[in-house]
Formats: structure tokens, C-alpha cells, sequence
């Protein structure tokens, strides 16, 4: 994976592996994670994560099961071809609407790590 970083907090609500599957579809929904990317092995998520290896295992299940991941024996786990149609945001679209949100927040006062934080927390559903 590309530098993109996934986290899980031990103390959600949310059981490890639907934060490690939601994150992953995310990234792989926003196009930040390319058709053909390798993931890590189950066992090196797992360790990088500190989590159980049947945790990761069973996220990756659930993304094959979505069409989103491919797991072939001695080619790895890849991102799939996201199906014909699937919306893709418009990065330019997006970084617009990204300032107009930080310009309106930063009318009523708030600071570049609350503007974040808020981003952070919309993100979390």
C-alpha cells in the first residue's frame, strides 16, 4: 500500500475488523488505493496493526466478498477493478468543496486542527 495508513482504535464500539474492512473500501472506493495495488499479507497487517491474523482475514474476506479485493497464491491480494459505472470522485470536485468547507470554518473561528478534527469526525460516520 501506498503510504496510506490505516488505524483502529481498540476501544470503539466498532468490532477491528469492519474499522480495518470500511477504511480499505474507503480507500479503495476514493481511488486512493489503485486497481492492481498490492495490500500487505494478512500477516503483516496484522502485525503492523497489532492485531489477531483471523481479525485482518476476516476484513479481507468480507472486501472479496464486496468485489473490491483479489487474493491470488503467489500474486498476493490486489485491489479489483472497481464495476463498470462505480462513481468516482472528482479530485478537483473534491479539493474545492475541501476549501470552501476549511474557508467557512475558519469564518466562525476555528483553527486548522479543529477544521480537521471535524473532517475526521464527519469521516467516522
Amino acid at each position: 500500500m501506498s503510504g496510506a495508513a490505516l488505524r483502529v482504535d481498540t476501544n470503539s464500539p466498532v468490532p477491528p475488523y469492519e474499522q480495518i474492512r470500511a477504511q480499505l473500501a474507503d480507500l479503495i472506493s476514493t481511488g486512493r488505493l489503485a486497481e492492481g495495488e498490492r495490500l500487505p499479507t494478512v500477516r503483516q497487517l496484522a502485525a503492523d496493526l497489532g492485531l489477531a491474523t483471523g481479525t485482518v482475514a476476516r476484513a479481507y474476506r468480507e472486501l472479496e466478498a464486496a468485489s473490491l479485493i483479489r487474493t491470488r497464491r503467489g500474486a498476493g491480494t490486489r485491489v479489483a477493478p472497481l464495476p463498470a459505472g462505480a462513481p468516482r470522485p472528482d479530485r478537483a470536485e473534491l479539493a474545492a468543496l475541501a476549501r470552501r468547507f476549511a474557508a467557512e470554518a475558519r469564518a466562525l473561528g476555528a483553527n486548522d486542527t479543529e477544521v480537521e478534527a471535524a473532517i475526521r469526525e464527519a469521516l467516522r460516520g
